[in-house]
C-alpha cells in the first residue's frame, strides 16, 4: 500500500530534486547553444564540466554553517571591554537576480561579553553567505543575524560596499558605482558616538 501523499500548505517551499551532474552539465551545453555557440567544438568540449566545477566553488556556502563555524570561542581576554573590528574583508558573490557577480568589502565590529571568536571565523561567516545567490541587503542581515545570535554580543556594527557587474557590464552599464549597506545593533544603535567612531575606523581616520 502506498504511503499518502502530503500536499504542500499555503507559504510551505516546495522541496526540488537536486539535479545530477551529468544534468547539471548538459544545462550549461544548453545555455552554450542558445547564446549562439557550436557546443561541439574544441574549446567548448570541456566547458560544461568546468563550469559546473565552478559553481561548487563558488556557491560552496549553501554546504556551511555558520553557527557551526562561531561555535568555538576563547575567554582570555584580560580586561579588554571595547569593540573588535575587522576591516576590508574581500568577497565574492553572485546577484540571485541575473547571476552575475558582486565584488566588495565586508567591515565588522563586535563589543564581546566575556568571549571572543577567533578573527579568521568572521571572514569564514562573510564568505558562507556570501557564496550564495544573494542580494547585497540580505548578505548584510544574514551576517549580522549569524553573528548575534551565536556570540550574543553587546553590539554589531557591519559596513558592507560593493559593485555590482549586474549594473557595470549590463543595463544602464555603469562602471564603477559603489553600493553601501550597513546595519548596527545593540550598543552600535543605540549610541550615534560607536556609529561614528565604526564609520571613522573603517574609513582610516
Amino acid at each position: 500500500m502506498n504511503a499518502a501523499v502530503t500536499e504542500p500548505q499555503a507559504g510551505e517551499a516546495v522541496p526540488t530534486r537536486r539535479p545530477s551532474r551529468a544534468e547539471a552539465e548538459d544545462a550549461i551545453r544548453t545555455l552554450i547553444a542558445y547564446i549562439g555557440e557550436d557546443v561541439t567544438r574544441e574549446g567548448l568540449e570541456d566547458t560544461p564540466r568546468r563550469v559546473i566545477r565552478a559553481y561548487d566553488e563558488l556557491y560552496a556556502g549553501y554546504g556551511h554553517d555558520a553557527e557551526e563555524i562561531l561555535d568555538r570561542t576563547f575567554g582570555e581576554i584580560g580586561t579588554f571591554d571595547d569593540f573588535v573590528l575587522m576591516r576590508d574583508i574581500p568577497f565574492y558573490s553572485h546577484c540571485e537576480h541575473h547571476m552575475v557577480p558582486f565584488v566588495g568589502k565586508a567591515h565588522v565590529a563586535y563589543f564581546p561579553v566575556d568571549r571572543v571568536v577567533g578573527l579568521s571565523k568572521i571572514a569564514r561567516v562573510v564568505d558562507v553567505y556570501a557564496r550564495r545567490l544573494q542580494t547585497q541587503e540580505h548578505l548584510t542581515s544574514q551576517i549580522v543575524r549569524a553573528l548575534d545570535e551565536t556570540l550574543k554580543p553587546r553590539g554589531i556594527a557591519l559596513m558592507i560596499e560593493a559593485e555590482h557587474m549586474c549594473m557595470s557590464m549590463r543595463g544602464i552599464a555603469k562602471a564603477g558605482v559603489t553600493t553601501l549597506t550597513s546595519q548596527f545593533t545593540g550598543a552600535f544603535r543605540d549610541d550615534p558616538a560607536e556609529q561614528v567612531r565604526f564609520i571613522s575606523m573603517v574609513r582610516g581616520r
